[in-house]
């Protein structure tokens, strides 16, 4: 895997565009333009959907190969590539979908034609998904589909919403939802930004009123949403420590703080920084070794249970640890928070600008122990499966 790994980092050298790259060192606000010229990119070269079966267009990679493509990707300073499509409602339709919405959906979401978004959280209904209180009711020839979503994150770029909603009342919550996908350019739907702390519009409410799905976009069985949830959940339980990331973001603390001066040294020279840095390097180490003994796993048939839990805290307390070092860079120098300094510009920011980037990503990173299950909830999980507690 190290020669792919090598390969993977050498194109992402040659092949992604200069003014892509400037944004993603300093944290600048990526467009969806940006995102589709990269995604089409990766699909010339076959690596675009590679995980899923060759059958429905993908190369059929084993969970190893996709972590260490995906790792290197974002330790070579390539942008997050988006997951809703190709990461979650690609292989659920690959898995549970009929041959007929394999063909209408498959193909687009390789060729970056369909924009798509996750419909699961509500108010009241985050971790606790099976709350959910969303409503889908049978009208002639499909549903119409009644609620409300939050935290959704790029609905206003989202073409189609793969979405939870309960069809009926049954003994257990986590009977009666059905996983639906809705197309949001109907009447019906309506999306309310949120701007989070470091001053972006990533994430949304979403709300649903008598909004039609027809029958044929229902996936797998009525009522059995839940099932195919988890489904879901498992494709992405290894993936979630996003490592590569750590590992980009600490080489460019390294960087800054060797630039900075604290008492006519460079702040990385002063013992307490040092040691700070070396805990987070040595954390790192041990994630990434730990993923890949869970990968190694799951190429002879082994899930991850609780470990899963393991790697989401694990992973999201990093990511805040390497990015709270970047902010006490940034503390070193007076800079404020210049939300977007890359605006208009393709040409290299200077060292004030990627520090400002460093300060933005630890504002956004303050939510990374939030979304995809709170850590508190993920503690419970681990505590309850490792040592039977209630």
């Amino acid at each position: 895997m190290a020669t792919f790994r090598r390969e993977v980092i050498d194109f992402v050298a040659a092949n992604l565009p200069s003014d892509i790259k400037e944004k993603v060192r300093c944290n600048g606000e990526l467009q969806k333009e940006d995102h589709v010229r990269w995604q089409t990119i990766l699909a010339a070269k076959g690596w675009y959907c590679a995980h899923w079966p060759q059958a429905v267009g993908g190369a059929g990679w084993s969970p190893l190969r996709r972590y260490v493509f995906e790792q290197a990707l974002a330790e070579a300073g390539a942008p997050w590539m988006l997951p809703f499509g190709p990461a979650y409602v690609g292989p659920v339709i690959a898995e549970y979908g009929d041959d007929e919405q394999k063909q209408r959906f498959l193909p687009d979401i390789i060729a970056s034609n369909t924009a798509w978004c996750q419909g699961y959280s509500e108010p009241g209904a985050g971790s606790d998904l099976a709350g959910l209180k969303t409503r889908a009711r049978r009208d002639g020839t499909g549903y119409r589909v009644n609620g409300q979503k939050l935290w959704t994150s790029f609905a206003h770029w989202a073409d189609m919403m793969f979405c939870l909603a309960r069809t009926s009342d049954e003994d257990r919550p986590q009977n009666g939802i059905s996983f639906l996908l809705l197309d949001m350019r109907q009447p019906g739907v309506t999306i309310r930004p949120i701007v989070t702390m470091d001053m972006r519009h990533h994430v949304n409410e979403v709300f649903l009123d008598d909004v039609f799905v027809p029958r044929e976009n229902l996936v797998g069985r009525e009522g059995r949403g839940w099932e195919i949830a988890k489904f879901l959940l498992s494709t992405e339980r290894l993936i979630v420590a996003e490592t590569g990331k750590a590992r980009r973001l600490l080489a460019q603390v390294r960087e800054t703080a060797e630039r900075a001066r604290e008492g006519g040294q460079p702040l990385f020279d002063r013992p307490v920084f040092r040691r700070g840095f070396v805990e987070a390097e040595i954390a790192l180490q041990t994630l990434e070794a730990y993923c890949s003994r869970l990968l190694k796993r799951a190429a002879l048939g082994e899930q991850p249970g609780y470990q899963a839990s393991l790697l989401k805290i694990r992973g999201s307390e990093l990511l805040q640890t390497i990015t709270a070092l970047g902010a006490s860079v940034a503390a070193r120098t007076g800079l404020a928070l210049d939300h977007e300094p890359s605006a208009g510009q393709n040409s290299p920011p200077d060292a004030d600008a990627e520090t400002s980037g460093l300060l933005r990503e630890y504002l956004s990173q303050r939510a990374a122990s939030i979304y995809g299950g709170s850590n508190e909830i993920q503690h419970n999980i681990v505590a309850k499966a490792r040592f039977g507690f209630q």
